[in-house]
């Protein structure tokens, strides 16, 4: 047996034991000069990262690994280590993830697809496009994982229709990859564009208001990242579709006659499939005006994962309405959840769980510490805050780097006599644009969880974005927040 036979047969146990070596050797040999602690927690976050990327385990196995070793290593308690797996937002997956069987179920999502392909032409990139551009309208006033849940069922069924009329499986797969990706990186562009688009905006925004006094002017905010928005929401179609995955997908009569003849077939609307509809509209509606209905209704405490599990739960009871009427038949039940993708929220616990391990061992504090060194040139203090939030956000909840980094950012503008906003924004912002880990949004984790995307295309197209993303915000950050601001 050769050393490339011997490796391919044994690939996941060699870099399980390259992972486990690297990790004990930076434990050991603690390269960052860090105490007992937080050497431990940087251990085992490079664990974790070596195995995601080299998917030498089963990424939600991987993620499992806080529950195991920070009790064992004395890093947190079972509770502590244990709790991030029951965030809510690991609820709010679970409840759009069930509106999305119960589209799958009853063919509403087929539907939409073929009246969205009917709009947009048969063309993959004209498909792509239209995509990129409703989901970065609906993120600037949604937040970005409601978003994504609700586009995801629909791209997923557009990739079922274009698969019935394209022979090409490599055009396919890429088809498939960049509508994929188009809604979960279209999502956190779109939704930096406002205050309300992603958590992270609200996050700083109401940090800045408290600490500083001053409100944020919502048009102001749009001033400045509404333009920012569009180019990197370009950058991303160009990027996707016409540099790293063309698709070559084109504008056909048959897929064309397909499609009509497709509609025709479906018919018109089923009982139950209007019943889906008006819970998907009821809900979505709920996650856009939210703070409009608890203002109204102040004794109604509502926020986005709360609506999701209305929705779940409503789902289970409303009845389908088929065969006659004649049986109580709920839209969705509990054995249409075996579909569901339970790793994926496995992983983002994970993901969360890890991140706080990072924030409690004192390690964001140490790299703002870090970032002062640069303070001699304010240009290059911009484009370093903005190069550490958009990778530290690969691995951290994007909302906890905010609430961790926004006072130290603050103090360090304070302490150097410049708008803190010249900070504040570029931290923001790039905590909302990562893309290269499924962990590092929401909407990433969801859009993996599909099969379409591959670990290493979701790192390679994130990383090309981050680095556009950097260029982009450091620029607009340096010429633009002095003048609208």
């Amino acid at each position: 047996m050769n050393v490339l036979t011997f490796y391919n047969n044994y690939k996941s146990f060699i870099l399980i034991i390259i992972g486990l070596i690297v990790s004990i050797s930076i434990y050991l040999l603690n390269p960052f000069s860090l105490d007992a602690g937080a050497s431990k927690v940087v251990g085992v976050a490079i664990l974790m990262i070596l195995w995601w990327v080299t998917e030498a385990m089963p990424m939600p196995v991987v993620a499992l690994l806080p529950i195991i070793l920070f009790p064992l290593l004395g890093i947190s308690d079972i509770k502590e280590a244990t709790k991030p797996y029951a965030d809510p937002i690991i609820f709010l997956f679970m409840g759009g993830f069930m509106l999305g069987l119960a589209i799958e179920k009853w063919n509403l999502h087929k539907r939409i697809a073929l009246n969205i392909i009917k709009i947009t032409g048969t063309s993959g990139d004209k498909i792509v496009l239209g995509f990129i551009l409703a989901t970065g309208l609906l993120s600037m006033w949604l937040s970005n994982t409601a978003t994504t849940m609700m586009m995801f069922p629909i791209a997923f069924s557009v990739i079922g229709v274009i698969s019935q009329q394209e022979n090409n499986s490599k055009n396919i797969a890429a088809f498939s990859l960049t509508i994929m990706l188009a809604i979960a990186y279209a999502s956190n562009i779109g939704g930096i564009a406002t205050i309300i688009g992603t958590p992270p905006n609200v996050a700083y925004v109401g940090y800045f208001n408290k600490h500083y006094g001053i409100e944020i002017d919502f048009l102001r905010w749009m001033l400045l990242c509404t333009p920012l928005s569009i180019i990197l929401l370009f950058c991303l179609y160009i990027v996707m579709v016409k540099w790293l995955y063309p698709n070559h997908i084109k504008e056909s009569e048959n897929a064309g006659l397909y499609v009509k003849n497709e509609l025709n077939a479906l018919g018109k609307m089923s009982k139950t499939e209007k019943r889906v509809l008006v819970i998907f509209i009821v809900t979505a509606s709920l996650w856009i005006f939210r703070s409009l209905v608890t203002k109204i209704l102040p004794f109604l405490k509502l926020d986005d994962t709360i609506i999701a599990l209305l929705c779940a739960v409503t789902l289970h009871i409303v009845n389908a309405g088929e065969d006659g009427d004649k049986k109580y038949v709920p839209i969705l039940q509990w054995s249409d959840t075996r579909k569901m993708a339970w790793g994926i929220l496995i992983l983002f616990g994970g993901g969360i769980s890890l991140a706080n391990g990072l924030e409690n061992a004192g390690l964001i504090e140490k790299l703002g510490l870090w970032l002062s060194q640069f303070s001699s040139n304010i240009f290059l203090l911009v484009l370093f805050v903005t190069i550490t939030s958009i990778f530290i956000s690969e691995v951290m909840s994007n909302v906890a780097q905010v609430i961790v980094f926004a006072p130290v950012v603050s103090s360090m503008a304070d302490a150097l006599h410049i708008n803190p906003l010249l900070l504040g924004i570029p931290m923001a912002l790039a905590a909302s644009v990562a893309g290269m880990f499924p962990m590092g949004t929401p909407p990433n984790a969801i859009v993996f969880a599909s099969g379409k995307v591959k670990f290493f295309d979701m790192v390679k197209v994130g990383f090309v974005l981050n680095i556009i993303g950097i260029i982009l915000i450091t620029i607009f950050t340096w010429y633009i927040v002095p003048l609208v601001f």
